[in-house]
């Protein structure tokens, strides 16, 4: 069975961070595993504290795993501070990791901001050049460009200059407003795609970043090819959106396990 890691927070009310990513690698047919970036007490209303681990201890649990089960794909999440940054970007070329996907995540779904300025820094020099994907949504994009981004054009324009500028692919998620979440793909070979997606009409979308993310790292740790991988990828989670579940009193998580619900 082919194996994937997220290094990421966990979401203590489910819908997002570590439990979203091993829901969703689950359902995408591979084997998770996780090392824990940061304990946050949220819900769908918001983030209520962050409890960050130690680089130590965040090193020593990447370390465990490679030893021991060696990851297909890696996908990394929440990392809120840049000597937690430091260490992901030290264990990962030391154990020359494949197939690594980095969400850049920056803003939660409720507006609150996850990650300090210097993280920011330390995320555009260590952990951009490592990725074979990056997958920002227009904001984060706004801020790895260094360009506001109204227009698909704009878009195209953005992910083009963060590809360059970083040597990854990126797949520029248009979901925050210009367009109906249609996604934006120019692959570091120079190679362009529209991922062109209906907007379902659900307002709850707590962890579609991180699920879309791990979904991705799931097929390529299968060996999907990168654009297999993100077609495969928006397939499912449209089809959990479109399940409709309905919990919390703000942005709800969508269904992971909507394979499972019938």
């Amino acid at each position: 069975m082919k194996t994937a890691l997220t290094i990421a927070g966990s979401d203590s009310s489910g819908g997002a961070g570590i439990q979203a990513d091993i829901k969703t690698m689950t359902c995408n047919g591979v084997y998770a595993m996780s090392a824990i970036t940061a304990l946050t007490a949220q819900n769908t209303t918001g983030v209520q504290g962050i409890f960050e681990v130690t680089p130590e201890f965040l090193a020593l649990q990447i370390s465990s795993v490679f030893d021991d089960i060696r990851p297909d794909a890696v996908k990394i999440g929440m990392v809120s501070s840049p000597a937690l940054i430091d260490v992901i970007a030290e264990r990962l070329v030391h154990y020359k990791a494949e197939n690594i996907v980095v969400d850049p995540v920056m803003v939660a779904t409720s507006g609150a901001k996850l990650i300090s300025d210097g993280a920011v820094e330390k995320l555009k020099t260590k952990l951009l050049p490592l990725a074979v994907l990056v997958t920002p949504n227009i904001p984060e994009a706004e801020i790895l460009a260094e360009m506001q981004i109204k227009s698909a054009a704009e878009m195209e324009k953005a992910a083009k200059t963060i590809a360059q500028k970083y040597g990854c692919s990126v797949l520029l998620k248009g979901g925050h407003s210009t367009n109906d979440a249609n996604d934006f793909l120019f692959d570091k070979s120079g190679n362009t795609l529209w991922f062109n997606g209906k907007r379902i009409d659900n307002p709850n979308t707590h962890g579609t970043g991180c699920t879309l993310s791990s979904a991705i790292a799931a097929n390529l740790a299968k060996g999907c090819t990168l654009e297999q991988s993100v077609k495969n990828a928006k397939d499912y989670i449209s089809q959990a959106l479109a399940a409709m579940l309905n919990l919390g009193k703000g942005s709800g998580p969508m269904m992971h396990n909507y394979i499972f619900s019938h």
